[in-house]
């Protein structure tokens, strides 16, 4: 019959052992999130420059662009997280921007070239871009924190805090005067 102490240290064991896998397996989760971001900002460095051409006011052209310099410096960024970690920079398609660069894409070709309802489509598709990064960069924040990871923490929320910046820019220029010249813009043609 084993003793008290035989056991004890058996459950402890079993306890580490369980954290230990535990561990692994969010920082395995963290990795191939890393990875699925990793792939989404090469795939927006891409897609970008087709939005800015698409776009019909220069404000929009000029804020995307901006954007497009940032997204640059955030695959570079990616890139050092993937070193800090000891880990290959690997790229794993995320097969959500992907659909939500298709369905910007989608309604930039539904909309009539020239017109401030395009540009109205472009930011609508952009932030929806930026809200699903900012999601991303805060959970991968928050589990890099936990995995004691808090140099790859500070720079995902620095990272974070760009794409919150990129949301608000789209929106300011949805506000200051893109929104209402496309309703203006329609209701001229209503008139016509």
């Amino acid at each position: 019959m084993p003793s008290k102490r035989n056991t004890s240290n058996s459950r402890r064991n079993a306890r580490r052992d369980n954290k230990d896998k535990q561990e692994n397996s969010l920082r395995e989760f963290f990795l191939s999130e890393l990875k699925d971001i990793y792939w989404a900002e090469k795939h927006l460095v891409k897609e970008l420059p087709k939005m800015e051409k698409a776009a019909t006011t220069e404000s929009l052209r000029e804020a995307i662009a901006e954007h497009l310099e940032v997204t640059e410096q955030q695959v570079e960024k990616i890139e050092e997280i993937f070193e800090m970690l000891n880990e290959r920079s690997q790229a794993k398609r995320c097969e959500a921007m992907e659909g939500i660069t298709r369905e910007g894409m989608r309604v930039v070709e539904e909309t009539e070239k020239g017109s401030l309802t395009r540009d109205v489509a472009i930011i609508v598709a952009a932030q929806k871009i930026e809200h699903y990064e900012i999601a991303a960069y805060g959970g991968l924040a928050q589990i890099a924190r936990t995995l004691g990871e808090d140099h790859a923490a500070s720079v995902l929320d620095e990272i974070l805090q760009e794409e919150k910046e990129a949301d608000r820019m789209l929106t300011d220029v949805a506000e200051e005067h893109v929104n209402e010249e496309a309703l203006m813009e329609e209701m001229e043609e209503g008139e016509e």
